[in-house]
């Protein structure tokens, strides 16, 4: 009797000791997306931005459209339907270049006729582009845009402060230097319908290595970074304060958000509220003068890392608010 007695103790003991663990806890709040943002990047110009001038006011509005397959009719139609959803045609148009890959296609063409273009241009190994290995395609290239005519953004080696990229940009150093080599020979081929975007991520602007690749003031038309809500829910006017620090040091020069998105993860009403929120950011610091969304769900990406908003639809209606907002069509 007395050890059915211990044995229903021991049992009881068990379960209490079960049930005495520490709670979960709590999932944090989200942010608070309804303060008045903060300006920061507050000059007001006149900008020394190159060929492609900054707006006296409001921002310019563009966007990298990911098309359904990679060919120059999709291109083409992703940014037709892009521009048909928000019921306007976009300041500037985006898309990527790999060193050796064609400029001036059939897509590039199309969007550079009605809007400015936008060539993200990957650069190649640092210490190869300095050794004059790659001298003969750059300024190839270099030509083909002094044919072109028309002023273009080239963000040539955009994000070279990824830590991914530490093997073939080798060192702010020899970034710099890689930089400073295209420029030179574009500048031997008579380009002068190009300005040049620098932009670093806002990671780098918050591990403080950013602005180590900095070129210099000469060599810069306009200053730029990449900022996303993916892993981390954060407002942008937070998440943008070490790089409007940088930038607010460089009166002379506008500000771009070279990419941006909000995350998939994330419910569609809080989506909706942190582009609203970036809308007024943008607008509370007048050294911004163009914004470009991230309108893509990258493949190799998990819900991290995908932002297309085109079929949410309130994610979509806050952003189309801002491509009809007055500040955002000023061309």
């Amino acid at each position: 009797m007395m050890r059915r007695l211990l044995a229903v103790a021991g049992t009881l003991l068990v379960l209490a000791t079960g049930c005495s663990r520490d709670p979960e806890p709590a999932p944090a709040p989200a942010p608070d997306l309804s303060a008045v943002p903060t300006g920061q990047a507050v000059a007001n110009g006149p900008f020394a931005s190159g060929p492609v001038a900054a707006p006296a006011s409001g921002a310019l509005l563009g966007s990298w459209v990911k098309p359904r397959a990679i060919t120059q009719p999709y291109r083409i139609e992703a940014v037709n339907t892009w521009e048909t959803t928000l019921g306007r045609q976009l300041d500037i148009v985006h898309t990527y270049k790999r060193l050796d890959e064609p400029f001036f296609t059939e897509s590039d063409t199309t969007f550079g006729a009605r809007s400015t273009l936008m060539l993200s241009w990957a650069g190649g190994d640092s210490r190869s582009v300095v050794s004059g290995r790659h001298d003969a395609l750059i300024r190839e290239r270099a030509r083909q845009v002094r044919e072109f005519g028309k002023p273009l953004l080239m963000r040539y080696r955009w994000e070279m402060d990824r830590p991914n990229l530490q093997a073939t940009m080798w060192s702010p150093e020899d970034y710099i230097a890689m930089w400073k080599h295209v420029r030179a020979l574009f500048a031997l081929e008579r380009v002068k319908n190009v300005s040049w975007v620098w932009c670093p991520t806002i990671e780098g602007f918050e591990r403080g290595n950013a602005p180590s690749f900095y070129p210099g003031d000469d060599q810069v038309d306009w200053v730029c970074v990449d900022v996303y809500s993916g892993a981390r829910f954060v407002p942008l006017g937070e998440h943008l304060k070490p790089f409007f620090a940088f930038a607010a040091g460089r009166p002379s020069k506008p500000v771009m958000i070279g990419e941006y998105g909000v995350a998939r993860q994330y419910p569609s009403a809080q989506r909706a509220a942190w582009i609203r929120n970036g809308t007024a950011v943008f607008k509370a610091n007048p050294q911004v003068k163009a914004v470009l969304y991230f309108e893509s769900d990258p493949e190799d990406r998990k819900p991290d890392g995908r932002f297309s908003i085109a079929d949410d639809p309130l994610a979509l209606e806050a952003f189309a608010e801002m491509a009809k907002d007055p500040y955002f069509n000023v061309a």
